[in-house]
C-alpha cells in the first residue's frame, strides 16, 4: 500500500504495509538512522521524533496512524530551541554513551518549545519518558536549564 509521509519538509510516497512502525520506515525505508530502536514498546523514548510538534515514539506508531502528520526527526530538527538544546548539549558534556541521545534531545526541544522556562519538575515531566542507561539526567537537566537561559536571554 502506498503512503505519503512528510519528514523533515519531505514528502516520501513510500510501498509499505500500514502498520509498519514509523521507525522502521525512517530507518529502513527513508534512511535517517538518528532515530533509534531500544525497547520496541514505547517505554524507552530513544525512537522520539516529533509529529507536529508533539513527541512520539515512533517504535509503535504505524505509519497509518500519522501519514498527515508533520514528522521531524534528529536529522530535520532546527528550530532556535532545538539549536540552544544541541549547543547546551556539547556545552556541558552531556552524552556519555550516546545512543539515547538523539531522543533526549528530542524531548528537551519539544519541551522548550512549549515551556522555555521550565523548573526542574517540569523538565522530570517532559523527560520521563527517555531512559538513559548511563544515567547523565544530571547533565540533562542541566543543559536543559542552559539552553533555557540561551533562549530567554
Amino acid at each position: 500500500m502506498s503512503v505519503e509521509l512528510n519528514v523533515n519538509g519531505r514528502v516520501h510516497a513510500l510501498d509499505v504495509d500500514p502498520e509498519t512502525p514509523l521507525l522502521w520506515v525512517l530507518r529502513e525505508d527513508i534512511g535517517l538512522t538518528g532515530t533509534k530502536y531500544g525497547c520496541g514498546v514505547a517505554q524507552c523514548g530513544a525512537c522520539t521524533v516529533h509529529a507536529d510538534g508533539e513527541t512520539l515514539r515512533s517504535c509503535t506508531a504505524p505509519v497509518s496512524w500519522i501519514s498527515n502528520r508533520k514528522i521531524t526527526t534528529i536529522e530535520g530538527l532546527s528550530s532556535k530551541a532545538a539549536k540552544a538544546v544541541q549547543k547546551a548539549w556539547v556545552e556541558l558534556d552531556v552524552v556519555q554513551c550516546g545512543y539515547c541521545q538523539s531522543g533526549q534531545i528530542m524531548s528537551a526541544a519539544a519541551l522548550l518549545e512549549k515551556n522555555p522556562k521550565p523548573t526542574d519538575r517540569d523538565i522530570d515531566l517532559a523527560m520521563s519518558g527517555n531512559i538513559c542507561r548511563c544515567a547523565t539526567y544530571q547533565r540533562i537537566r542541566a543543559a536543559i536549564h542552559a539552553a533555557s537561559r540561551q533562549l530567554t536571554a
